[in-house]
């Protein structure tokens, strides 16, 4: 069931998937409700690390 289950980017609320990735409440659209799995071994830590660096620099270093 955990599958099914959405949550609206733009009014936060939860509805089950449907074929259009529509909010039934606002029309708005659909993203995965549950974060995924945790794992020790982290496939994606170099792109994330990556990424949050990229972001801190452009954010936090224009001086």
């Amino acid at each position: 069931m955990t599958k099914y289950l959405k949550k609206c980017k733009n009014c936060g609320k939860y509805s089950l998937k449907n074929a259009q990735s529509k909010c039934p409440y606002c029309g708005g659209s659909q993203i995965n409700a549950i974060p995924p799995k945790f794992s020790l071994i982290d496939k994606y830590q170099k792109y994330r690390i990556e990424y949050f660096k990229k972001e801190f620099d452009e954010k936090f270093n224009k001086i």
